[in-house]
């Protein structure tokens, strides 16, 4: 039976280049979790014309009964649960200036860290069937507390506060999900995309392509059980906690 894939925001972006990687180049089959069901079966039924194996599910990171739902199906359906990539997720930092500070951050938070945490938590009993779980946090270099005060980053002087907290806490959450996984040969890493032309950076002209994003979370998704773990990084190397 083919490795199991479950990716999270994978309907666009990022998300939707790490399922084509996987399911092309390493047949695995992929899920791909989207808050919107037609634009997850659009994305899936793409794939498999493209001779990939892939299905959806309609996942709101921001709904218990949509995080329970979906792992419901992925239970019945496959029994078990090989990769989880946790991509979702918003950055609303400097986009609508009548956004008060604490909604911003009630919003951030709720997908970014609590939603994820939710999902990571609901699938682990299906993680834990598998017999190399894999787990890969989507980051960021700027949730890094190493980095947070190196005046040569690009977004140094920029206020990226909520989205910052979100990506720092996220790294903590991968730890923590880690250490609920220890004695499975669980792979749990956090991975830094870098700067990529998808909606959340509004296509930011310096980003590069989301196939670029992609290369390291499939790295650390195909890892094999003696692969790395409880490790930050990107496709240059390691990044500071």
């Amino acid at each position: 039976m083919s490795t199991i894939a479950l990716i999270t925001g994978a309907n666009q972006g990022i998300g939707l280049a790490t399922a084509t990687r996987l399911a092309k180049d390493h047949d695995y089959h992929v899920i791909i979790g989207s808050r919107n069901s037609a634009a997850g079966e659009k994305a899936a039924k793409a794939i498999e014309a493209e001779g990939g194996k892939a299905s959806s599910i309609q996942l709101d990171l921001t709904s218990d009964d949509s995080i329970t739902a979906a792992a419901k199906t992925i239970e019945t359906r496959f029994g078990r649960l090989d990769i989880l990539v946790n991509n979702a997720a918003i950055l609303l930092d400097g986009k609508d200036p009548k956004l008060s500070l604490r909604d911003m951050l009630t919003r951030t938070l709720e997908t970014n860290v609590i939603g994820t945490a939710c999902v990571t938590k609901a699938m682990l009993p299906l993680l834990r069937k598998s017999a190399l779980p894999r787990v890969v946090f989507v980051s960021s270099r700027m949730g890094s507390l190493g980095l947070a005060t190196d005046r040569s980053t690009m977004w140094y002087a920029i206020d990226y506060k909520t989205y910052d907290a979100s990506k720092a806490a996220l790294n903590m959450l991968a730890l923590n999900y880690s250490r609920e996984l220890e004695g499975t040969g669980a792979r749990v890493n956090v991975a830094c995309p870098g700067l990529i032309k998808t909606n959340l950076t509004q296509y930011h002209k310096y980003g590069g392509q989301p196939e670029d994003g992609a290369r390291r979370i499939v790295e650390l998704a195909t890892l094999g059980k003696d692969g790395p773990t409880e490790t930050f990084s990107n496709s240059e190397g390691l990044i500071p906690w």
